[in-house]
C-alpha cells in the first residue's frame, strides 16, 4: 500500500481547516467547499485504505521524530481492521455533518471558523485512529479537546454555551492529567511509546505496573468518553450547535476513549481489578444515564444521556474482554446516533424549541417534517435494539460477551486467556445491560410518542403563574441554542439527505456481523452472532420497556384529557408563543414510570450539585482567599515598601535647597561635630 494514502486521510481535513480560516471570512463563498471537499475526499480515501488493507491484515510504518533520552517518539501509522472500520465511520459522519451545517448555519456570521474547527476536529480523530505511537495519539486526543471547547461554545453570546464549553474542557482535562501519567508509565515499562511494542510487552509479561497503568488510563477514558464519574459535561454540551453534537456523540470525541481501550485491551487483560473497575463504571453509567434520559424534557439532553448509556455498553463489552463487540456497537451506535441528532436538528428547526413537551402541542408536527419523523423512528428502533436493525445485532453482541464472561469463558479472541476476565465483571455488565435495555426502550418510546403523537386533547389549560421561557417545563434542565430559522420555511435538502444516507447503515450494518467472513474477519475473527439466550432476553426486555412506556403514555394522556392530575407533581409547561396567562399539563409517561425518582433523575441525581459542593465551591473559596491575601496582604507590603521609599525621598528632598551657604554651613557643622567627638 502507498503510505501517502493513509497519511492524506488526517492531513486533508487539517489543510482544509487552515484554508477555511485563511480565506473563509474574506471570501465567504469559498468557506463551504473548503469545509466539505477535504473531509469528503478523506472519507473516500479512508474507504480506499480499508479496501486495500483487506481483512485480517495489519500495516505498521514509523519514522523517529525525536530522541528523548528514553523511549523515542515516532510518527507511526498502524492500520488494521479496527482503524479501517472506525476511520470510515468518522469520514462518513463528518461529511454528513459538514454538508448539513451548510444549511443549518447558513446565516451564521462565524460559519467559517465553525467549519474550520469541525475539519480540525475530524483530522484529530483520524490521527487518533491511525496513530501507532501513544504520544502522537495524545496530540490528536488533546486537539479534539480544544476543538470541542470552541465548538460547544460557538454561541458564546449565551451564558449556557460559555459555561458548557468551560465545563467540558475542565472535566475532560481532569481525566487527561492521570491519563498523561498513565501513558508515560506505560512507555517507561514497555521501553517504547509505539503501540505495537507496548502490546508485545504486555503479551510477554514485561509490564511492571499493569493495574496502575490501566487505572490511570481509565481516568482519561472516563473523561473523554463521558463515563461515571466524569460524565457530567456531556448533557450540558448540548448548548452547542446540533451538528456539533452529532459529531461529538457519534464518531469523534466520545468514541476516542472506547477505541483507545480496545487498542490497548491486552494491557487491561493483565489486571482483573482494572476490568472490574471498568465494569462497575460501565454499569453505573448505563443505568444512571438511562434513568436520567427517561426524565428529560430537552430533546437533545435525552439523546445526550442516551449516548452516555450506550458508551457504557461499549465499556461493558471491553470489561468482558471482547473488543470486537465493543467496536461493533461503537460503529453501529455512531450511525444511528448521528442520525438521531441530525434529525433532532430538523425537528428543532421546525418546532422552534428543544422541549418535547412543547413539541407535543404543535399540531401535525410529524407531517411538517416527514423525513425527520421516519428517520427518527428508524434510529430509535435501532437504539432500542429491535431486529433487524443494526442496534439489535451490536447490542446482542455486547450481551453475549457479558454472558460468556459471566460463565468464565470470556471471548478474548486470542488477546489473552479467558480466565483473565473476572466472572464478577461479566455478571455486573450482564445484569446492568439487561436493565438498561428495558430503560432504553422506555425512554425512546416516551420521546417518540410525546414529541410526535400526543393528541390535541392531551394538553389542558390550567390557570397558573408566569410561563417559563422557551416553552419548556420550568424545573427541567434546558440547553437551548440560538434559533434564527423560520419555522414556516421547509428544511433545505442539505438537511434532509444526510438523514437518509445515515439511515442506510442504521438499518443494514448489523448483518455484517452474521457471517464469520464479513465483519469478524475484519476484526479479531471471533463470533459476533447473538446467542439464543441473550437474543430472546434482550429483545424481550426491550419489548417490555416499549409496552410499559406506551401504557404509561396512554394512561397519562387519558388523565390529561380528562383534566385529572398526573401521578406525581404534574409537569406544567407554558404555551409555545406569545405571553399567555395559562400553562398546560402534558402527558408525560416518564413521571408514571419513575415515580419519586423522576425529580432526582431529571437533575442527574444531584451529581452536579455534589461536585459543586465538594469541589467547585471550595475552589472558589480558596480563590477568593488567595485574592484577598494577594491584594490585601502581599500588595500591602509592596505598597508599604514603595510608600516608605517615597517618604524617605521626600525627607531627603527637604535638605536639597540649592543654597551653597546652607551646604557649607552644614559641612562646617559636621566637621566641628566630628572634631568634638574625636577630641572627647
Amino acid at each position: 500500500m502507498n503510505l501517502a494514502l493513509p497519511a492524506l486521510v488526517p492531513a486533508l481535513p487539517a489543510l482544509g481547516a487552515a484554508a477555511t480560516l485563511a480565506v473563509g471570512r474574506r471570501s465567504p463563498g469559498l468557506a463551504r467547499p473548503l469545509a466539505i471537499v477535504p473531509v469528503a475526499v478523506s472519507a473516500v480515501l479512508a474507504l480506499v485504505v480499508a479496501i486495500q488493507l483487506g481483512t485480517g491484515q495489519a500495516l505498521d510504518a514509523a519514522t523517529r521524530l525525536t530522541p528523548t533520552g528514553g523511549p523515542d517518539i515516532s510518527l507511526a501509522i498502524h492500520l488494521d481492521g479496527y482503524s479501517s472500520l472506525i476511520s470510515v465511520l468518522v469520514g462518513l459522519v463528518a461529511t454528513c455533518v459538514q454538508v448539513y451545517s451548510t444549511a443549518y448555519l447558513k446565516d451564521d456570521p462565524r460559519y467559517p471558523s465553525y467549519a474550520a474547527l469541525v475539519s480540525l476536529f475530524t483530522a484529530a480523530m483520524f490521527l487518533v485512529v491511525y496513530s501507532g505511537d501513544l504520544i502522537v495519539l495524545l496530540v490528536g486526543w488533546e486537539v479534539m479537546g480544544i476543538c470541542s471547547y470552541f465548538l460547544i461554545g460557538h454561541h458564546w453570546e449565551t451564558e449556557d454555551a460559555r459555561s458548557a464549553s468551560l465545563k467540558a474542557f475542565l472535566v475532560t482535562k481532569l481525566g487527561d492529567v492521570p491519563f498523561l501519567f498513565g501513558i508515560f508509565l506505560l512507555g517507561a515499562d514497555a521501553g517504547s511509546f509505539r503501540i505495537e511494542d507496548v502490546l508485545r510487552a504486555a503479551t510477554d509479561g514485561r509490564l511492571g505496573h499493569p493495574t496502575l497503568v490501566a487505572l490511570l488510563l481509565l481516568a482519561g477514558v472516563a473523561g473523554k468518553s463521558a463515563q461515571f464519574p466524569l460524565h457530567t459535561w456531556l448533557p450540558d454540551a448540548m448548548a452547542g450547535p446540533t451538528p456539533v453534537s452529532a459529531l461529538i456523540h457519534a464518531a469523534t470525541m466520545v468514541a476516542a476513549g472506547i477505541y483507545l481501550v480496545a487498542r490497548l485491551l491486552p494491557v487491561f487483560l493483565l489486571s482483573g481489578a482494572a476490568l472490574v473497575v471498568l465494569a462497575v463504571m460501565a454499569a453505573v453509567t448505563m443505568i444512571g444515564s438511562a434513568l436520567c434520559a427517561l426524565a428529560q424534557d430537552d430533546l437533545k439532553r435525552v439523546l445526550a444521556y442516551s449516548t452516555v448509556g450506550q458508551l457504557g455498553y461499549m465499556a461493558g463489552a471491553l470489561a468482558s474482554g471482547d473488543r470486537e463487540a465493543s467496536v461493533f456497537h461503537l460503529v453501529s451506535h455512531g450511525a444511528f446516533k448521528a442520525l438521531l441528532f441530525l434529525a433532532a436538528g430538523v425537528v428543532i428547526h421546525a418546532a422552534h424549541t428543544n422541549s418535547i413537551s412543547a413539541m407535543s402541542r404543535i399540531p401535525g408536527l410529524r407531517k411538517r417534517v416527514p423525513d425527520a419523523y421516519w428517520t427518527t423512528a428508524i434510529a430509535l428502533v435501532a437504539l432500542v435494539g429491535l431486529p433487524p436493525f443494526s442496534g439489535f445485532f451490536s447490542k446482542e453482541a455486547v450481551l453475549t460477551a457479558a454472558e460468556h464472561a459471566a460463565n468464565g469463558d470470556a471471548l478474548t479472541n486470542g488477546l489473552g486467556p479467558a480466565s483473565a476476565v473476572p466472572q464478577a465483571a461479566g455478571w455486573i455488565v450482564l445484569i446492568s445491560a439487561g436493565l438498561t435495555a428495558l430503560l432504553t426502550a422506555a425512554y425512546a418510546t416516551r420521546l417518540f410518542l410525546v414529541a410526535f403523537h400526543s393528541p390535541a386533547g392531551a394538553a389542558v389549560p390550567v390557570v397558573t403563574g408566569a410561563p417559563a421561557a422557551g416553552g419548556h417545563e420550568p424545573d427541567a434542565p434546558y440547553s437551548p441554542e440560538p434559533d434564527e430559522a423560520d419555522p414556516a420555511v421547509a428544511e433545505p435538502p442539505a438537511m434532509r439527505w444526510p438523514l437518509w444516507v445515515l439511515a442506510v447503515p442504521t438499518m443494514g450494518f448489523g448483518i455484517a456481523g452474521l457471517r464469520s467472513d464479513w465483519l469478524p474477519a475484519l476484526l479479531d475473527g471471533g463470533p459476533l452472532k447473538p446467542s439464543a439466550v441473550t437474543a430472546v432476553t434482550g429483545t424481550g426486555l426491550a419489548v417490555v420497556g416499549v409496552l410499559l412506556a406506551y401504557g404509561a403514555w396512554r394512561s397519562a394522556t387519558a388523565r390529561a384529557t380528562e383534566g385529572l392530575p398526573g401521578p406525581a407533581e404534574p409537569g406544567r409547561v407554558p404555551e409555545q408563543s406569545g405571553a399567555p396567562a395559562a400553562e398546560v399539563i402534558v402527558a408525560d409517561p416518564g413521571r408514571a414510570l419513575l415515580g419519586p425518582l423522576f425529580g432526582p433523575a431529571r437533575h442527574g441525581f444531584g451529581v452536579d450539585r455534589l461536585y459543586s459542593a465538594l469541589f467547585v465551591r471550595p475552589v472558589e473559596a480558596a480563590a477568593r482567599l488567595v485574592r484577598f491575601l494577594d491584594r490585601e496582604v502581599v500588595e500591602t507590603y509592596v505598597r508599604g515598601g514603595g510608600a516608605g521609599a517615597d517618604l524617605l525621598g521626600r525627607v531627603v528632598r527637604l535638605a536639597q535647597t540649592g543654597n551653597a551657604q546652607t551646604y557649607l554651613s552644614a559641612l562646617l557643622a559636621g566637621v566641628v561635630l566630628l572634631a568634638v567627638l574625636v577630641a572627647v
